[in-house]
């Protein structure tokens, strides 16, 4: 098969390469569509502030009939390399056909762009920022992703691995049953913050929840700092990210933790999961898909839990038990019977330990490889 390889250049392109993987699954029952406009916001330079700190570019393969059989992108996130002090190249974006020759352009593409620009790795699939869908699925093909990680076929590992790559770190995921009985969280999260002068913030409505964002980036940031792949996030990558959940946020589903100065300390947040109304839209909101994305947002028996973070301070002191106090409390109200946690890597021990007190099991994984170039 000769294969071509066409840089995107132009927004038409930018629009086929987003919907490429939506083409190329279109039969699957265990694929959810991307957002089609999502996508392209995210990779456009005018609209995602990651490009204060990022450059990227982004490729299109195509077979002798000019079909589009593979895509890629580049991604050098400037400040996550100044941070760990390694030259990284991300590539972000990959899907393909069952074809090696594919498989072996596309990657080629992005090992050229890393050497021109002078980085040593080429790691990956990760996004610009933290945020983004990172990994390739290499457990639970039998299982819908969530809203926030993407499904891949099987073949992808393989393919990759035969072009010299090799293992970084897994993120997994896992099915956690809500327990009808929360009583021992709910007693265990009143002494827990007499003990330490913590309390939940008094949010009611989004706008109160605006009062304590800025408090809310901090903790994450701080608690982040040292986990793989994340570099600190700027002012206006934290407004980028207001604008992209605040809507979504169901205020039940959402709690934050001050100290006795009201300084956010810990919080968790989690959503309603979103992936069977993808299905169903078909990756597009407009005219009418929002309207099914709203319902999913009221009427769902499942959560996905999207953020968890507590400062070194208080890590190991019960301040979960608080969270899940007051999370639980949403679920038992909206009849949420399951959370699904996003991708979270194998390591994170601390997050792990939450659903090691619950009824749980691990349904899918997804793997981050790296090559040096």
């Amino acid at each position: 098969m000769a294969i071509t390889i066409q840089e995107v250049t132009t927004k038409k392109d930018l629009r086929r390469f987003a919907r490429f993987p939506n083409e190329l699954y279109r039969w699957n029952k265990y694929y959810v569509p991307q957002l089609v406009g999502a996508d392209m916001d995210t990779l456009t330079r005018e609209k995602n502030k990651a490009f204060e700190v990022c450059e990227g570019r982004y490729w299109l393969a195509r077979n002798e009939k000019g079909t589009i059989v593979g895509r890629v992108a580049g991604i050098i996130n400037h400040k996550y390399n100044d941070k760990t002090g390694i030259k990284y190249c991300r590539f972000g974006w990959i899907d393909f056909i069952e074809s090696q020759e594919v498989v072996h352009a596309l990657l080629s593409k992005v090992e050229e762009y890393a050497r021109e620009k002078g980085m040593d790795i080429v790691e990956g699939p990760m996004g610009f920022l933290e945020f983004d869908v990172a990994g390739i699925l290499v457990e639970g093909f039998d299982k819908l992703p969530t809203a926030y990680s993407k499904y891949n076929a099987p073949y992808y590992e393989s393919l990759i691995l035969n072009e010299g790559y090799t293992k970084v770190v897994d993120y997994v995921e896992y099915l956690v049953k809500i327990p009808k009985d929360l009583s021992r969280y709910e007693k265990f999260s009143k002494i827990v913050a007499e003990r330490n002068n913590l309390r939940e913030a008094p949010v009611k409505k989004r706008r109160d929840l605006l009062k304590y964002a800025d408090g809310i980036f901090a903790c994450l940031n701080r608690c982040y700092a040292n986990i793989h792949g994340f570099s600190e996030l700027s002012p206006a990558q934290c407004e980028d990210l207001k604008k992209q959940f605040l809507g979504q946020l169901v205020l039940d589903y959402v709690s934050v933790i001050l100290d006795k100065n009201d300084k956010v300390v810990a919080f968790g947040i989690c959503l309603p999961s979103l992936s069977l109304v993808l299905q169903k839209v078909k990756g597009h909101l407009f005219p009418f898909g929002f309207i099914e994305v709203l319902r999913a947002l009221r009427h769902n028996d499942t959560v996905d839990a999207l953020l968890i973070a507590i400062d070194d301070e208080y890590k190991d002191k019960g301040v979960n038990a608080m969270i899940a106090s007051k999370i639980g409390a949403g679920f038992h109200k909206h009849g949420i019977k399951y959370l699904e946690s996003t991708r979270e890597l194998e390591n994170n021990n601390s997050v792990q330990n939450m659903w090691s007190k619950l009824e749980h099991q691990l349904i899918k994984r997804a793997r981050i490889y790296e090559k040096e170039v």
